[in-house]
């Protein structure tokens, strides 16, 4: 590459003393510093390959210093073709960190089009100021080294000149900060070679600085309380606060005022003590920041020589600063060369060396779509819920029985709060009527006879997020009262076998099938499932046994925490949550199932409708009936085989239910909850999602909704201690009992006998009337 004498100029030097009062000495700059952010690469590979393609044509940029308090000011970039367009920066507010040139993704257009109608000059306010910048990027590494640095530099800094003599800098002060980049992108391997530039014109001999002081020290307390509301005025401005370069007056009587630069003539001619100001991206006080290298060059050249004062502007918590800004005084002197407008000037202003970035993982458009996906979710734990564990939401387990209208909303739903594994369970095909009211599909997966349900469902959320783990499954759930002919037995004992091993190896199961008799074997597969897992463990101190519950992950909950720890044990784990969302015509119903039995002794295999709090099992979605689930879709005519619901309901109940889920999965006491009712609109928990409901029922007709709670049943067909208990002990010999004779169930819980003695209940009635009662 074409060597160029201005590296070693770009480097502030250090000096001695901060005040030169009477001495003089060489006037140094602080070096402006650049970073990159890889998202800016992102999106110039996009540019590159889609509508750049060879063209090595000059690209005007527009960036940005964002002025943040108290952390590196960061730079938007902003893309255009042929069109001179500003970056941005903003005064110094910090006393020991410079404001950072950087460059993001937001600052370029997205395609061809918006990048040929970028053409307008970008507007800045008061954190960051309008400066054009030109990209320079190569199609190969050989040309980006052959690129003639020197005569580039010269090539962008007589652009500043002239546009000085033109008088342009006095209309738009921001030329004077004019930048460029040159680049090559290799998008095989994703490395990125770059270089920075910040053209600074050698003007005649160097200035000498006389004297550089905070602005305090140099002047009186009046004219430091006039100068600091002039310039907060000037900064609040919208007409003036995106203005770089200005003028400062100070009258005799202290009185301060801030001016255009186009009216420097007028400032001269009125006898008042005159300043050149600018924003300072500096915060070293022995040095200015480089933009007043070319401010120099303007004085000298368009508005006066010999001693002049300058005022280096930097703010603290967006007002001025007058303790961090500087006054300088310099000697300037006329250039001959450059008085000429043809000119070509001597210039420094490239950073040290060439800087190189490899973005193959970050690059890769699924890395990026995950961290665009999670931002609303981090920017949650900001302010609203610092509890929010993300870890535990993409982390989480989900399987969805039904791929239907709920099931889809379900999973984009969980989708949306980082959910990251999801399985979806279905038989069917996708039917004509489906795309409409279920949002997985299209037109597409209906054609050929139809997809089968879970796998175009699976498939569509790949599309829609590369990053979720979606797998879809085939498989008709057996229920009751539903015989199973014999030669059908070994397929559905294996469709058994393969429901329970899906339930178990998933944390969180979603009952969102359309018949309520489909919901009962994976309620009961529910309530027995017990983990050998990391979540429950025993603590054995001295004679006592505690139980202690890890939920969620890394957090403990336990009733007595200075147990001293002799033995721990993991003996099973956090019985399987299930959420049931189920539909009427104009009414929902959205639970959370209870935890299922729990061993209470380590001695027997006794179960307990007791939780592992000690208090009342909360019930499942059959804790409620007084008959066993039955055939419901035998002898029915077409508006009853179909579910025929409002379409505003699936996305109401899906949305609740996955709330649900969220608020479980953050409770210190997590499946174990107890259920809570709103009692008013402004009910309130101590829990940062809400109160837990145990149940929630909604009327659309109505448009109201109440929480409910309903405990576990001795008698309920799906989760009482003696259906689980019989399930263990006799297996897929049972649930085939229980599919082909609905009644075995109703026997086996007492529900018969209750119903025959609710039935042979008689009352006497008294027809007789007591004539006192007339």
């Amino acid at each position: 590459m074409a060597a160029s004498s201005s590296s070693s100029s770009v480097v502030s030097s250090s000096s001695s003393s901060s005040s030169d009062k009477g001495s003089g000495r060489v006037l140094q700059f602080d070096a402006f510093q650049s970073l990159v952010d890889e998202g800016f690469w992102h999106r110039l590979s996009s540019l590159k390959l889609d509508s750049l393609g060879l063209d090595q044509s000059p690209v005007p940029l527009t960036g940005t210093l964002l002025l943040l308090s108290f952390l590196l000011l960061t730079a938007f970039f902003r893309l255009s073709i042929r069109v001179n367009c500003p970056r941005f920066y903003a005064p110094c507010s910090h006393p020991k960190v410079s404001n950072r040139l950087t460059l993001l993704a937001e600052s370029l257009p997205s395609d061809f089009k918006e990048l040929q109608f970028s053409l307008e000059r970008a507007h800045g306010n008061r954190n960051r100021c309008p400066v054009p910048g030109t990209l320079y990027n190569m199609n190969t590494f050989e040309s980006f080294k052959a690129l003639d640095r020197d005569s580039l530099l010269k090539k962008e800094a007589k652009k500043i000149l002239d546009d000085i003599h033109s008088g342009k800098v006095e209309e738009d002060s921001a030329v004077l900060s004019r930048f460029f980049i040159i680049s090559f992108a290799d998008l095989k391997k994703w490395n990125f070679l770059h270089w920075l530039a910040f053209p600074a014109l050698v003007v005649g001999p160097p200035a000498m600085v006389l004297d550089l002081r905070p602005a305090r020290e140099v002047f009186n307390q009046g004219e430091v309380q006039s100068l600091s509301a002039a310039l907060n005025e000037w900064r609040k401005s919208s007409l003036t606060t995106g203005v770089l370069y200005f003028l400062v007056s100070i009258a005799s009587n202290s009185h301060a005022t801030i001016r255009q630069l186009k009216d420097w003539k007028a400032c001269q001619d009125d006898g008042q003590k005159l300043l050149f100001g600018f924003y300072d991206p500096s915060c070293r006080l022995d040095n200015p920041g480089w933009p007043l290298r070319n401010y120099l060059a303007f004085i000298s050249l368009r508005c006066q020589d010999g001693k002049i004062q300058f005022l280096c502007y930097r703010e603290k918590r967006g007002f001025a600063d007058m303790g961090l800004s500087l006054v300088g005084e310099a000697v300037i002197s006329p250039s001959k060369d450059c008085s000429d407008p043809q000119c070509v000037p001597k210039a420094v202003g490239w950073e040290p060396k060439p800087k190189s970035i490899n973005l193959a993982e970050s690059m890769n458009p699924e890395r990026l779509a995950v961290s665009a996906a999670d931002l609303n979710l981090k920017l949650m734990r900001w302010r609203q819920l610092p509890s929010l564990d993300l870890g535990t939401l993409s982390s989480v387990r989900c399987l969805l029985l039904g791929a239907g209208t709920l099931g889809c909303q379900v999973a984009r739903m969980l989708m949306a709060w980082g959910v990251r594994k999801i399985t979806l369970l279905d038989s069917g095909l996708v039917a004509m009527s489906n795309p409409v009211r279920q949002s997985l599909y299209t037109l597409d997966d209906c054609l050929d006879g139809g997809s089968l349900k879970a796998v175009a469902a699976a498939r569509t959320l790949k599309r829609i997020f590369p990053a979720v783990e979606a797998e879809g499954v085939t498989l008709s759930i057996p229920m009751p009262g539903h015989p199973v002919p014999t030669n059908e037995v070994a397929r559905v004992l294996e469709d058994c076998e393969r429901l329970r091993d899906l339930i178990a190896s998933h944390d969180v199961t979603f009952l969102l099938t359309d018949t309520r008799e489909s919901r009962w074997l994976p309620a009961l597969l529910c309530a027995s499932e017990n983990k050998v897992a990391e979540n429950v463990s025993f603590i054995i101190c001295g004679e006592q046994i505690k139980m202690i519950l890890f939920i969620p992950k890394n957090r403990l909950l336990c009733s007595d925490e200075t147990i001293s720890t002799l033995t721990s044990r993991l003996l099973f784990g956090v019985p399987q949550i299930a959420i049931t969302a189920a539909l009427g015509f104009d009414s929902y119903l959205v639970m959370r199932h209870g935890a299922g039995p729990l061993y209470v002794s380590d001695q027997t295999n006794s179960l307990s409708t007791v939780d592992g709090n000690g208090g009342q099992r909360l019930g499942c979605y059959f804790c409620g009936d007084i008959v066993a689930p039955i055939d419901s879709t035998s002898n029915r005519t077409l508006d009853q085989q179909c579910t025929v619901t409002r379409p505003g309901l699936a996305p109401i109940a899906s949305a609740l239910a996955v709330e649900l889920l969220v608020g479980l999965l953050h409770h210190p006491n997590g499946i174990h909850a107890p259920g809570e009712i709103a009692n008013s609109i402004m009910s309130s928990s101590e829990q940062p999602f809400g109160i837990l409901p145990h149940q929630i029922r909604g009327l659309l007709p109505q448009y109201s909704q109440v929480t409910l709670i309903g405990h576990a049943s001795n008698s309920c067909t799906a989760c009482s201690t003696t259906v689980v208990s019989e399930f263990r002990r006799r297996g897929m010999e049972f649930i085939l009992q229980a599919i082909d004779h609905p009644t075995y169930l109703e026997d086996l819980t007492g529900l018969t006998e209750l119903i025959e003695s609710a039935n042979s209940f008689k009352l006497d009635w008294d027809d007789e009337t007591d004539d006192s009662d007339m």
